[in-house]
C-alpha cells in the first residue's frame, strides 16, 4: 500500500490538490452565508383571495416580471375576529409587498407557491413589510455592507432568517442594516419592533 502510494506519489499529489481546491470552494461558499444570497423584492398584489376550508390567502403578486407568481400565505388567520375575510381581502388589493423570490416552490392545499412575503411577528400578531414610497414592483431589496448576488435557488433560509428583525424604529434588519431599496429607503413594519422577521 506504501509502495502504491510512493509510486504515484505526483499524480496521487495532483488529483489530491485539486480535489482539495475543489473542497475549499465548496467550504467558502457554504461558509458565506449572508443576506446577499435572498433575492427580495418589492411585488404589488393583484388578487387576494382565501382557500376553502383554510386559512390561507391565494395571491398573484406582480414582481416586474412578465408573469406575477402565485404565493399562498396563512395570513387569513391573523385578519382580526370584527373584520371580515373579504374586506381584509379588498384591502390586500394593490398593496406593496417585500417578496422573497428565490425560495424553492412548494404545493400547498393544491396550489404552487412560487415565493414568500415577508412579515413581523409576535405571538398574536403578523404586519407585513412595507418597502419605501415610490418603490415599484421588481425594485430589488439590498443591505449595506453586504454586496452579492442572490442564489437562483435558496437552500440556506433558516441560516440567514434567524438574522432578520425589526429594530427600535420597527426598520426591517438583518445584522443591523436595513432592507433597502436603493434611492427610495427602507422597508418598515407598522408597530412591531425589535420582532423577528420571516
Amino acid at each position: 500500500m506504501v509502495e502504491l502510494i510512493t509510486e504515484g506519489s505526483s499524480g496521487i499529489r495532483r488529483a489530491g490538490q485539486r480535489i482539495g481546491k475543489k473542497k475549499a470552494a465548496l467550504s467558502h461558499e457554504e461558509t458565506h452565508v449572508d443576506v446577499s444570497r435572498l433575492d427580495l423584492r418589492v411585488g404589488r398584489i393583484l388578487t387576494a383571495v382565501q382557500l376553502p376550508d383554510t386559512d390561507s390567502l391565494y395571491m398573484q403578486i406582480e414582481l416586474g416580471e412578465v408573469i406575477p407568481r402565485t404565493v399562498v400565505s396563512e395570513l387569513a388567520k391573523h385578519v382580526p375576529a370584527d373584520q371580515e375575510i373579504c374586506s381584509a381581502n379588498l384591502q390586500m388589493l394593490n398593496r406593496s409587498v417585500v417578496v422573497l423570490c428565490n425560495l424553492q416552490p412548494v404545493m400547498v392545499g393544491g396550489v404552487v407557491n412560487e415565493a414568500m412575503l415577508m412579515c413581523a411577528s409576535s405571538q398574536d400578531k403578523v404586519e407585513l413589510l412595507d418597502p419605501p414610497n415610490g418603490a415599484v414592483p421588481g425594485d430589488r431589496i439590498t443591505f449595506q455592507g453586504f454586496p452579492g448576488q442572490p442564489d437562483k435557488e435558496l437552500k440556506v433560509w433558516e441560516q440567514i432568517q434567524r438574522d432578520l428583525r425589526t429594530d427600535t424604529q420597527c426598520i426591517a434588519t438583518y445584522k443591523g442594516a436595513a432592507f433597502e431599496v436603493v434611492g427610495k429607503g427602507e422597508c418598515k413594519v407598522q408597530t412591531l419592533s425589535e420582532k423577528e422577521i420571516k
